[in-house]
């Protein structure tokens, strides 16, 4: 069977379409090439906002339009939250859980021309789905999962529903797959999940994400390991003092803060403060000289004055980001936010992403230009015209002349700022 796996959406939903390509490669499927005929076109989708939703359904109907004798199949999280309109365009349905039976259904369909659907309750979920860890064919960083599901309900997001409580992934569990992928010669593993601070707390023993990282550290020495985003009321003392003490720890770290006003903080049901959030900030760098600090932010959320924009703007001038994700407010029915009071216009909603984009990327500038002078690890990825471009370990893209460097870590020299790309020396 010929297939493609067309993914919208977070690092997870990478992470679990990697993984269904190696169980389909398991049972002999492999991928359509350019211009091939697919059996199967397969779309695993994203619901976090409902523009994340628009766009699964437009990938699904371009597709089918592409191979028109192709079993069209959803899984994840839209298809999860909206099985009937998924199922309204597509022949399997199912959710964001059971990659293995969804595979099953998939190949059925091809075979008999079926139609299938399965989505469960995700709030019945207990343990972790364990699907195999890696990367897409010819990536030189692997991803592995190591929690599902989320409990902080907040008030603009739907993930809750569409991925269920919280699921962790056994430390002896994520130790071993860390070795497997230390084996294969990856020397960069990414730990993701859906919330991964929550990492533990329904395991026996309640062990926590410092406990997960720590394991996988011993599991595959001398690999680097990154963080996926992580909410700031993990990051204590205590857990900074551990995971600094392990080296090869990427000095990279995704904060989810998505306002820098109390007010709507407090309406977002997030749980901390502006000034909780700084200090987390001050300790990474106190215990991360020179560390890459990332976020989230929401331009426009229901109720918000120009006043409490303000406060957002001066707030991210003042944690000085190294790079930043803005979104405009998007309404999510079912969620409690589409239901509050002052829903502003997409125009008020757009002007202040705008706005708040241009400060993130003058902060982009400032932390590029601290970097000059400095010594980066970089992960060497990619090779053309005698360049080899690869990764620092704040996550910069770094760039220096040679080649024979791919999958390779090296010290380099920064000479330079060239666009969004540092350029450098190999040491």
């Amino acid at each position: 069977m010929k297939y493609i796996i067309y993914t919208l959406g977070c690092k997870v939903n990478q992470y679990e379409s990697q993984a269904m390509e190696t169980l389909l490669a398991e049972r002999g499927h492999s991928p359509a090439g350019p211009g091939e005929a697919a059996d199967a076109v397969i779309v695993n989708t994203c619901a976090v906002t409902a523009e994340s939703g628009r766009k699964s359904r437009q990938a699904l109907r371009r597709l089918t339009g592409e191979h028109p004798g192709a079993v069209s199949a959803v899984c994840g999280c839209w298809s999860q939250t909206d099985a009937a309109a998924a199922g309204l365009l597509a022949d399997v349905v199912w959710g964001s859980a059971d990659r293995r039976g969804f595979i099953d259904a998939v190949e059925r369909a091809a075979a008999e021309r079926s139609r299938a659907q399965c989505v469960d309750n995700p709030f019945a979920r207990r343990v972790i789905e364990d699907l195999p860890a890696g990367a897409f064919e010819g990536h030189a960083r692997a991803w592995l999962k190591i929690e599902d599901g989320c409990a902080n309900f907040c008030s603009y997001c739907i993930i809750p529903y569409a991925r269920g409580g919280v699921r962790s992934l056994p430390l002896e569990r994520a130790g071993g797959l860390a070795a497997g992928l230390a084996a294969q010669g990856y020397r960069e593993i990414v730990l993701t999940g859906i919330e991964i601070a929550s990492y533990g707390r329904d395991l026996p023993g309640k062990p926590g994400l410092a406990d997960v990282i720590e394991r996988v550290a011993a599991a595959a020495p001398g690999v680097r390991i990154r963080l996926g985003s992580i909410e700031p009321t993990v990051v204590t003392g205590e857990f900074c003092e551990r995971i600094s003490a392990l080296g090869g720890l990427c000095p990279h770290f995704h904060l989810s803060m998505q306002s820098g006003s109390d007010g709507v903080l407090a309406r977002m049901k997030r749980k901390y403060t502006t000034a909780e959030f700084y200090a987390v900030c001050e300790r990474l760098r106190r215990y991360f000289p020179g560390c890459a600090l990332t976020t989230d932010l929401i331009t426009g959320f229901p109720g918000e004055t120009e006043e409490e924009f303000a406060e957002t703007l001066a707030f991210i001038k003042k944690c000085r980001f190294a790079a930043m994700h803005v979104f405009p407010y998007s309404r999510r029915p079912g969620t409690a936010a589409d239901k509050l009071p002052g829903q502003l216009t997409h125009a008020v909603k757009n002007a202040r992403a705008h706005e708040a984009h241009a400060a993130a990327l003058e902060m982009r500038r400032e932390y590029l230009a601290g970097c000059v002078g400095s010594v980066k690890s970089v992960l060497f990825e990619t090779e053309e015209g005698g360049y080899s471009t690869g990764h620092a370990g704040n996550y910069t893209e770094v760039r220096v002349e040679g080649s024979g460097l791919r999958g390779l870590v090296k010290n380099v020299k920064i000479l330079a700022v060239s666009g969004e790309m540092l350029v450098g020396a190999v040491v």
